[in-house]
């Protein structure tokens, strides 16, 4: 193992993997360090219930690593991936038993939403026409020149408006709002701040781009396939290797950290400038999330017919409903009813659970350090749109 690299990347999650790719094809030495056993960070997968039942640790539903440019130019299906569409990207069920769906094809998204559907046109094909082009401006930094602007500028229009104030303007009726909305709660912020609309829109894009795929064998194929083209390239991966201070490091031209701010500030703080290191300390995060993998004796009972046929179901209820529960999330309130987001990834790759049983992911959001159990909610929410749930869980 060298001594010296050009670049050091310390974690080992797809953003880390992606960094040390980059630099290995442009010739650079480079070297990994990951303090657990296992790469993937966020992309990781696990028997953490019972034995044969693969779960995904974090991310699980991929539209924007199956519609990524950055990805579309590796050769990971080379080392494995293999991405599963699911029949039926997303649905989100109502409390009349049936359920809005986000089709891979737009025009039987929006025929299902029937008085809805002109609207659900208007809003999306002009968009979906330059899906590569606004792919690229996405998923790029924030701050950059726009290579599309026209483009940029047209969606962008839409996607400062807050998505309450999008959805009940264009859409009349439940089934179309709620899917919207649905969509827009990814985002994490109240869905009457601006912005909000931005997250429904790249993601239901997505989803008539490229679906919502999930990967054959679990979200650890990602980083495992990443892993693979890397040492392909030469880059070295340490497993097993916590850094605690920036001086444990190898010598390097760079440094890449992988991290969260607070891992940031530990193994880094002394060494930084002290209004920089000021300005982290005073970091505002986000909303947290409380998750459960459950392992099944069989398939969710949903009542819609179009939420057993899904990979990813949106549990919530209607606009009004979803908006008032990420509002209280954003204010530090527990919601009684959360907005939960459930994979079913089990239904579409028979790697994820022993014949016949089935897995089941699901979270929800929360106020950040939450420290409160949200299995009741979360049980009880499934149970409203597919009554016995409960009796299903091994």
């Amino acid at each position: 193992m060298p001594t010296e690299y050009d670049a050091v990347v310390v974690g080992s999650g797809p953003n880390g993997l992606a960094a040390a790719i980059t630099l290995a094809r442009a010739g650079c030495s480079v070297l990994v360090c990951e303090a657990n056993a296992t790469i993937g960070g966020g992309a990781r997968s696990a028997e953490l219930t019972l034995p044969g039942f693969v779960h995904d640790v974090c991310s699980a539903v991929h539209p924007l690593a199956a519609g990524s440019p950055f990805f579309k130019t590796l050769p990971l299906e080379r080392f494995g991936l293999e991405w599963i569409e699911p029949e039926i990207p997303l649905a989100h069920p109502l409390d009349n038993g049936s359920a809005a769906s986000l089709c891979k094809d737009i025009d039987a998204t929006a025929e299902q939403l029937r008085d809805d559907s002109g609207a659900y046109r208007w809003l999306m094909k002009p968009l979906a026409r330059n899906w590569e082009n606004l792919s690229i401006e996405f998923l790029q930094p924030m701050l950059h020149w726009p290579q599309h602007p026209i483009t940029l500028a047209h969606f962008g229009i839409l996607a400062l408006c807050p998505a309450t104030l999008l959805a009940k303007f264009l859409f009349r009726h439940e089934p179309a709002r709620a899917l919207f909305a649905g969509i827009a709660a990814h985002s994490f912020l109240p869905l009457e701040a601006p912005v909000s609309s931005a997250f429904a829109l790249v993601l239901g894009l997505a989803g008539h781009a490229v679906s919502w795929p999930i990967p054959r064998g679990g979200s650890q194929q990602i980083s495992n396939a990443l892993a693979g083209y890397l040492r392909e390239l030469g880059g070295n991966i340490e497993v097993n290797r916590p850094i605690e201070n920036l001086n444990q490091l190898p010598r390097s031209r760079a440094v890449l950290l992988d991290i969260s701010v607070w891992e940031f500030l530990r193994i880094a703080g002394q060494q930084l400038p002290s209004r920089y290191r000021r300005q982290l300390e005073s970091f505002q995060h986000g909303p947290g999330i409380f998750k459960i993998d459950y392992a099944l004796s069989g398939p969710v009972p949903w009542k819609a017919e179009a939420c057993r046929r899904a990979g990813t179901i949106h549990v919530a209820g209607g606009i009004d409903e979803i908006a008032a529960t990420e509002r209280n999330v954003a204010h530090g309130k527990i919601p009684e009813r959360p907005f939960v987001l459930v994979a079913q990834q089990s239904l579409f790759d028979e790697t994820r659970a022993p014949r016949g049983r089935h897995t089941l992911w699901a979270y929800c959001h929360v106020p950040f350090n939450c420290g409160t159990d949200m299995s009741n909610q979360i049980e009880s929410q499934i149970e409203r749109f597919a009554p016995g749930f409960r009796d299903c869980v091994l």
